[in-house]
């Protein structure tokens, strides 16, 4: 199965939290379903000290559901599903359902 997120997405959250905040996928992991976001679903870590790093309380991003993640349409930022379309040269594409824009290339 295609990916339909992957890194370096721009995408929109549905539901939670943080629902209708938006931010760039940092890191998608397939096994588990889940994507780390840019700015969503904060949480706070402790932190010990090492040579290169004080100690302390962090914050930083945790994964988040696929099934919570929408992309953003590349024309108007709202969340969209995705389709797919072969193109003529034979290249495999992602299309935004909303406004039939390519998402990739």
């Amino acid at each position: 199965m295609a990916a339909k997120i992957k890194k370096g997405d721009k995408v929109v959250v549905l539901a939670g939290r943080d629902k209708g905040r938006s931010g760039e996928v940092l890191r998608v992991i397939p096994s588990a379903r889940r994507a780390v976001v840019d700015g969503v679903n904060m949480v706070k870590r402790h932190q010990r000290q090492t040579k290169d790093r004080e100690a302390g309380i962090i914050n930083k991003a945790a994964s988040i559901d696929l099934s919570n993640l929408a992309l953003a349409d590349p024309k108007d930022g709202k969340a969209t599903r995705v389709g797919f379309k072969i193109l003529d040269d034979g290249r495999k594409v992602r299309v935004a359902k909303r406004s039939g824009e390519l998402i990739d290339g």
